[in-house]
């Protein structure tokens, strides 16, 4: 009980910037295409800065011997909830298009900018343990979530009808800032050279870190005004005119967690000692959203996303007073 107020606090503050977002955009103090420069400021500078920032802070040699098993129990549970996602993708709407991006939302909650924004402002200690838990499931939207489900799939055969030519061009997208941020902030901290940074000045560290962890700072708010932005320009009416949209949402928000976390706990409890920092990863990545990709990608390749979009506005909005309640069940 003792984490409920203090989480709902914090979404209510991400709820503010996504009004906020929402608000400037729709008296037009901002022009329509904010949320995608935005969108590129976090994806190549704000969320690399904090990336790199935790992992030369944090990043040790016995962080490095126990990443294996946030690694495992990450890609232990995306196994299972792919096929039932699928399934239950299908059962919703007889739309091919419609199932791939329910499945995608079902499959890969928003556990990047809304996760990290949680995650960094509740349980900073856990943070670097947090990024690490989710590489799985970004190889795993990398391989198969981005190519497979939400480019369409003449897009894709146009590109290359070799699977040696799929397979290299979805290997490219892991050559992008986020990762190398990763691979530097780890390289640095595990060798003792980031604690040397951040201890010199007084304790202030040296001004390449000031840099870093300001820029940092700026992708949780950044993030919530682009989801804002990216909702002022919907077609509300149509956006929350179906139905199944609703049960995707609540299946996300409240299902897989009570049915995942629930499970976690109890293997915690009975079972097996899991370590806080990959129990609370997990349940923060169970909690979490839809994700934006499924409106922002197929809105590329000239698809309507009113559905897709309707389900990212819906469960954000619901999940101001659902993460917080999710946080108070499991984790104490």
């Amino acid at each position: 009980m003792k984490l409920f107020a203090p989480t709902l606090s914090q979404m209510g503050v991400l709820g503010l910037y996504m009004t906020v977002g929402f608000v400037i955009a729709k008296l037009r103090v901002i022009p329509k295409e904010s949320s995608k420069v935005l969108s590129k400021l976090e994806n190549s500078v704000f969320l690399p800065a904090l990336v790199l920032y935790t992992f030369l802070a944090n990043f040790t040699v016995a962080t490095l011997k126990e990443s294996w098993l946030p690694l495992l129990v990450s890609l232990g549970i995306e196994i299972i909830i792919i096929p039932i996602s699928i399934f239950v993708a299908k059962k919703a709407s007889r739309d091919g298009f419609i199932q791939r991006m329910y499945t995608y939302g079902l499959c890969f909650s928003n556990f990047g900018f809304m996760g990290n924004a949680v995650v960094s402002a509740l349980f900073p200690e856990i943070y670097h343990q947090y990024i690490i838990f989710t590489l799985p499931l970004w190889t795993i939207i990398y391989i198969w979530g981005v190519p497979g489900l939400l480019i369409e799939k003449e897009e894709s055969e146009n590109e290359g009808n070799a699977k040696g030519t799929k397979l290299l061009s979805a290997l490219k997208s892991f050559v992008n800032p986020m990762f190398i941020a990763l691979i530097i902030g780890a390289v640095i901290g595990v060798t003792g050279l980031g604690k040397i940074m951040l201890e010199a000045n007084g304790g202030k560290g040296i001004f390449v870190t000031q840099v870093i962890k300001v820029l940092g700072d700026c992708m949780s708010p950044i993030a919530m005004l682009m989801t804002g932005i990216t909702f002022a320009f919907l077609d509300f009416k149509k956006v929350l005119a179906t139905p199944s949209l609703y049960a995707v949402t609540l299946l996300r928000l409240i299902v897989y967690p009570l049915v995942f976390g629930g499970a976690a706990w109890l293997v915690k409890a009975y079972l097996i000692s899991i370590p806080d920092p990959v129990y609370i990863s997990l349940i923060c990545s169970l909690a979490m959203p839809l994700g934006l990709n499924t409106v922002v990608i197929p809105a590329a390749y000239g698809k309507d996303t009113s559905i897709p979009a309707g389900m990212a506005l819906v469960s954000h909005v619901l999940s101001i007073l659902t993460i917080p309640l999710v946080m108070m069940i499991f984790i104490h």
